[in-house]
């Protein structure tokens, strides 16, 4: 069991460890304002988060087979069960889950920050647009006289 699972834990881990990679992706996507990267990348962290919510949940089924409560602790009982080898790839794979919620909540803070951004903007533009734009969409420069200071 204990070598079954500990390869389990690998595979979660490493899981984890892409997932980490795609969080950072992420921020410098959102840091550099290249918003165009942002579909691809939230599929692809859709898919695997989806894939490390059944690695979780086989080694929960397979925690609970070895009579290990599905707790924290029962996973702590479970990694010291199986050697060291297995507590360290255990308290690995939770510093990782604790370091992927870090992440997703600072990228979650910059996600809502832009979102307030272009909410604002918005709303600047739709109590000022009438002054400061054509309805051609250009920017109105002048001097209220309907000529531009460029035109002379």
């Amino acid at each position: 069991m204990s070598s079954a699972l500990l390869n389990h834990l690998n595979q979660e881990r490493a899981a984890m460890a892409t997932f980490l990679d795609l969080l950072d992706r992420e921020a410098e996507a959102l840091i550099h304002s290249r918003f165009d990267e942002l579909q691809q990348i939230t599929e692809h962290k859709a898919q695997l988060a989806d894939r490390i919510t059944t690695l979780e949940q086989e080694r929960e089924r397979r925690q609970q087979q070895a009579g290990f409560a599905l707790t924290r602790e029962g996973g702590d009982a479970a990694a010291a069960a199986g050697g060291s080898d297995l507590q360290l790839v255990w308290h690995d794979l939770l510093k990782r889950a604790a370091q992927a919620r870090e992440n997703n909540h600072r990228n979650g803070i910059m996600i809502h920050t832009h979102l307030d951004f272009v909410r604002q903007s918005i709303n600047f533009l739709r109590a000022h647009g009438q002054s400061l734009y054509g309805a051609d969409g250009k920017h109105k420069i002048g001097l209220g006289n309907g000529h531009s200071l460029a035109s002379g």
